[in-house]
């Protein structure tokens, strides 16, 4: 798929998907504490709906080893460019912005480092000990790439013993060469699959995103999917183009159509379904914990 700026007329925003802004000094003291600890949240890097709300609730997700991606998916705000050398003090950090916080959930994810031997797997893990080395009740979700089907580095992370382990699918199969070029929609299923092998008591969680040229159809292939590897968590929002460079919206779905999205999910055995336009993989995540 082509990024360059499209000719086509952008599709209006419907009022479902207009959100108001709230007047809250939470949202100060958040976005002020996150860069006084010089870190990142996918919140602001991915330019995500959601960051008034969260960061008025003094919540955010933190993304780890830099703000520069390795991977160029269509969908996505985050920026490749000059790849940043690994902070050692950053798990640290991480654990100390979550205890200013006062977080009970901390959700952790991070780019796509292809260029690390392990994916920046033992990274992960060093957040996921620094944050239970100061928090010990809290619940530490994370949300990681495919490791590009490193078995190895996803044991590493599960042996830190995150709370959740969350590997987005992102879209349907038939548009990963043109919205995930770099990724394969197998492969990350097989992220899932083996997860819940290696470690069957750690919920497995995913996501896609609608409105990129799928057809409902294709999203029911999906669930199916997510049901036959047990995945015990999905997430399902609307795309939004972060900006002109990116994909158009092809179609808005409707609230009702979301919910239908979650009844047909919860046919299928899935556990938790969370279908709604704002919905994004890590919203209001400490609910299915």
């Amino acid at each position: 798929m082509s990024l360059k700026k499209n000719s086509e007329k952008p599709l209006r925003i419907p009022k479902w998907l207009r959100i108001k802004l709230p007047n809250n000094e939470n949202f100060t003291n958040t976005s002020g504490l996150i860069a006084d600890l010089h870190l990142n949240t996918v919140c602001q890097s991915a330019k995500c709906p959601n960051k008034w709300e969260c960061f008025s609730k003094n919540v955010a997700t933190f993304l780890i080893m830099g703000s520069i991606c390795t991977r160029n998916c269509a969908f996505c705000n985050i920026v490749s460019g000059d790849l940043e050398q690994l902070d050692p003090t950053e798990p640290a950090r991480v654990a100390e912005a979550a205890k200013r916080l006062k977080l009970k959930h901390v959700v952790i994810t991070s780019v796509t480092r292809d260029d690390l031997p392990d994916g920046g797997s033992a990274h992960f893990a060093a957040t996921i000990k620094a944050v239970q080395k100061i928090m010990p009740d809290c619940t530490i979700e994370v949300l990681i790439p495919d490791f590009q089907g490193d078995q190895d580095a996803l044991k590493i992370v599960l042996d830190a013993r995150p709370n959740v382990l969350n590997h987005n699918l992102e879209t349907v199969a038939v548009l990963y060469d043109d919205i995930r070029p770099q990724a394969n929609y197998r492969q990350s299923l097989d992220v899932l699959v083996n997860a819940k092998r290696m470690a069957p008591n750690i919920p497995t969680k995913s996501g896609i995103m609608v409105g990129l040229g799928e057809n409902d159809e294709q999203i029911m292939t999906v669930l199916d999917d997510f049901a036959a590897v047990d995945c015990n968590i999905v997430t399902i929002g609307q795309y939004m183009q972060p900006s002109r460079q990116h994909p158009m919206v092809k179609r808005y779905v409707e609230p009702k159509v979301f919910d239908m999205y979650a009844e047909e999910g919860k046919k299928r055995g899935i556990k938790h379904m969370f279908s709604a336009p704002l919905v994004r993989s890590s919203y209001n995540a400490a609910d299915f914990v």
